[in-house]
């Protein structure tokens, strides 16, 4: 049995190292697959231009694309164009996949009043790249309607540390200074995808991926100029409306039996300051 994950940046590798640590075979395809750890098999495929070749055991497939730049023209060639080539050469490969797993963001709610989000809220996303990320979910589930659609908050962790080089400078911007933020640690994004694809029980078409705490962005500044003994920053107020003013709920994934290992903020961003990744089954 293959697993072929179509988007092997930092999110997809390291949900193909906790498959491939679990026994799987794991295809991965990034334009430069030689970069890929040894663990996975990497195939070089520009998913954009190209459709990459499909074994024909393969038996779960998982898009983990991230577009190059907020640009629309390259987020339209990476998410639909790109899972239009990927569902192309499933077709011409003859494979029906038993699960397929597509990464989307929760940025498809164009929500600002502090309102609570859940599945059974509409998408209601702008114009731009958030139209083109719903797009794609809707291209799939008119190809795969048995698909599953994680739509993950804002990743933090190993490498994604904005909020702690900006306390370290002293000066932080935020959107407004009570606006409700939603974030999920790495490496709960990368084992959140591993517990819905191999579980025996069939997932619902669409969860939200955020850990238990939506708090204000001010916060989290707050606690890490503690953490790092550092005078809290001087908070800039840009005005910007990416990403909403909302309370996600991720109920319906604990439902699943999902367990954290960074419920919030303070354990996750702890662990990035201790240089710590976690890497369970």
């Amino acid at each position: 049995m293959t697993v072929l994950i179509a988007g092997c940046g930092d999110l997809g590798t390291e949900v193909g190292l906790r498959l491939a640590a679990l026994g799987q075979h794991v295809v991965g395809l990034r334009r430069q697959a030689g970069v890929l750890p040894a663990a996975l098999n990497g195939q070089s495929v520009d998913l954009s231009r190209q459709q990459p070749e499909v074994p024909p055991d393969t038996e779960i497939v998982i898009v983990a694309i991230a577009a190059g730049n907020p640009d629309p023209d390259v987020y339209r060639a990476a998410y639909v164009t790109g899972l239009a080539n990927l569902l192309d050469a499933l077709d011409a490969a003859r494979v029906t996949p038993r699960r397929f797993l597509m990464v989307s963001s929760t940025a498809v709610y164009d929500v600002n009043d502090g309102s609570t989000v859940d599945e059974t809220t509409p998408a209601s996303p702008g114009p731009g790249t958030d139209s083109i990320l719903l797009e794609a979910e809707q291209l799939l589930q008119s190809r795969i309607p048995s698909a599953v659609v994680l739509r993950l908050g804002g990743i933090y962790g190993p490498g994604r540390d904005r909020l702690i080089r900006q306390v370290r400078e002293g000066r932080a911007t935020v959107a407004a200074r009570g606006r409700l933020s939603n974030r999920i640690h790495r490496d709960d994004a990368a084992a959140m995808i591993v517990h819905l694809v191999l579980r025996a029980t069939a997932p619902d078409p669409l969860y939200l991926g955020v850990d238990s705490t939506p708090v204000p962005a001010t916060e989290v500044l707050d606690f890490l100029a503690g953490e790092l003994g550092l005078p809290d920053p001087e908070i800039v107020e840009t005005g910007g409306r990416r990403g909403g003013d909302k309370r996600l709920s991720n109920q319906r994934i604990l439902e699943t039996g999902f367990t954290f290992s960074y419920p919030s903020y303070r354990e996750g961003y702890r662990a990035v300051l201790a240089g710590r990744a976690v890497r369970h089954p």
